[in-house]
């Protein structure tokens, strides 16, 4: 064990993320304005930890004024959120946006920046407007996918001049995966092929708005969100290996390559042929998709994947998912956090980070996402109220440690976003786990207060350092 300060490399950034449909609520918003979240919501709200959803969330619409303050009380220098594209657009067919949506968007922009918060402003954080779910069957439709630039035109068009940051999408393959291919989210539809073709045409909506953000010659960087599961096999013996390789095939590389070179994997392509899950495509459409690579990536990074060659045969009657190759791995002693059920293994993002290096072009990126969500936090309060998260700050040091050390190795990362940056509500588990730097709460009118993590992020932000116990033997 060591005492081990760190410094924070010049400009680099120390923020905080949220989306929009997580923290907003649906003040100003009809039926007409509802997103496939919401949607999901209205369907089986009993799934919902104790049945809260989307509906209040953090009341962020009515409270950005406040919220603003607080990003700035807590130290950060950007915050990524999103546009709930159901609330700006009013007429999906044509882009008409909804005026107050604009007022709304323009004002919590300017207050976040009178803080002296760089905002950061993803497209996509699953806000797909529930109209074009049910009536085009979403990204699935090609149609969807001219929508998508649509609507980007016109946020580009109110926003551009005053954000420099923007995202294609927050986790494009998460809605897909967990309704399509694993058929555990609304509407629960089993089918490998329609899953892919939402990839594919995910990744070519993403090309399409990249190419319509250099047209229009705007100031700053546009990139996409991805959640790599950084994947390790269970042993060096190539049947794990070969596990490993053909699940980040499936669920990494599906966005990486395309977004970062310009193609698919061709291991891919023969495998999805094999198994007649080929998605529909033009020549022009991969063309489009080559000639448009992202220059600028986010990543969210909370856990690693470990994967190992299947022990039972494949049951070739059901339909093809990639499963087939591979099982999941139980490593023993593992550190994990219980309340959320996944492994805290901070080296992934060391580990993502040189790939990028050394097999990405030493793309410029950022960690989009990290955090560390607890469930019944009040237990951890103080005699004045506070919640002493110790627990989240020796999460965070430890993955700002291993971000810094990438920096270090040569990897081109310019900062880390914590997830979150207050309490909000997550996609079914609602607010059980608390990720935020900021409490909300529920019980007293959603009101706020900065957690022990809070003023401890100040801190580093001001000093551009902190102090860890670093055991680097443990993260071999």
């Amino acid at each position: 064990m060591a005492l081990k300060k760190v410094n924070l490399p010049e400009n680099f950034i120390l923020g905080a993320a949220a989306s929009a449909w997580q923290t907003e609520g649906w003040t100003g918003k009809t039926e007409k304005n509802m997103n496939y979240m919401d949607g999901w919501y209205k369907a089986v709200p009993e799934l919902w930890h104790d049945g809260i959803g989307p509906t209040v969330a953090a009341d962020l619409y009515n409270r950005y004024k406040e919220d603003a303050r607080l990003m700035k009380e807590v130290g950060l220098n950007a915050f990524r959120t999103s546009i709930d594209w159901s609330r700006f657009i009013k007429d999906y067919e044509t882009g008409e946006v909804n005026e107050e949506a604009v007022q709304f968007y323009n004002d919590y922009i300017d207050e976040i920046k009178k803080n002296g918060v760089e905002p950061m402003i993803c497209l996509e954080h699953y806000e797909l407007p529930l109209y074009l779910f049910e009536k085009y069957g979403g990204w699935g439709s090609k149609k969807v996918v001219d929508l998508f630039v649509k609507y980007a035109e016109q946020a580009f068009k109110h926003f551009g001049h005053k954000v420099k940051y923007w995202f294609t999408f927050n986790e494009p393959i998460v809605v897909q995966t967990r309704v399509y291919l694993d058929a555990i989210r609304w509407p629960y539809e089993q089918n490998t092929a329609k899953w892919m073709q939402w990839n594919h045409n995910k990744n070519l909506a993403n090309a399409k708005v990249v190419k319509l953000f250099k047209e229009l010659g705007l100031e700053g960087k546009i990139g996409a969100i991805l959640n790599p599961e950084v994947t390790y096999p269970r042993s060096s013996a190539e049947h794990d290996k070969k596990a490993a390789y053909m699940y980040d095939l499936y669920f990494n590389r599906v966005f990486m390559d395309p977004m970062l070179k310009g193609k698919y994997p061709q291991d891919l392509i023969n495998d999805l042929k094999k198994h007649n899950c080929m998605f529909d495509y033009t020549e022009e459409e991969l063309e489009i998709i080559k000639n448009n690579t992202i220059e600028f990536l986010g990543l969210n990074l909370y856990y690693p994947h470990r994967v190992k060659a299947r022990s039972t045969a494949w049951n070739e009657e059901i339909p093809f998912h990639p499963a087939r190759y591979y099982e999941l791995f139980d490593l023993p002693g593992k550190k994990m956090n219980p309340f959320r059920g996944w492994e805290i293994y901070p080296k992934i993002i060391y580990d993502i980070g040189i790939r990028l290096k050394e097999e990405y072009n030493n793309v410029e990126w950022i960690v989009a996402e990290s955090g560390m969500g607890v469930q019944n936090e009040a237990q951890y309060k103080n005699e004045d109220g506070q919640i002493q998260d110790d627990y989240r700050i020796e999460y965070i040091s430890q993955h700002l440690y291993w971000t810094l050390k990438a920096i270090e190795d040569g990897s081109n990362c310019k900062g880390y976003m914590l997830w979150a940056f207050m309490d909000n509500v997550s996609p079914q588990n609602a607010f059980k786990n608390r990720y935020g730097l900021v409490e909300v709460n529920l019980e007293d009118n959603r009101n706020r207060r900065i957690k022990k993590s809070g003023n401890w992020y100040k801190e580093v932000q001001e000093n551009r350092s902190f102090e860890l116990e670093i055991f680097e033997n443990e993260y071999k």
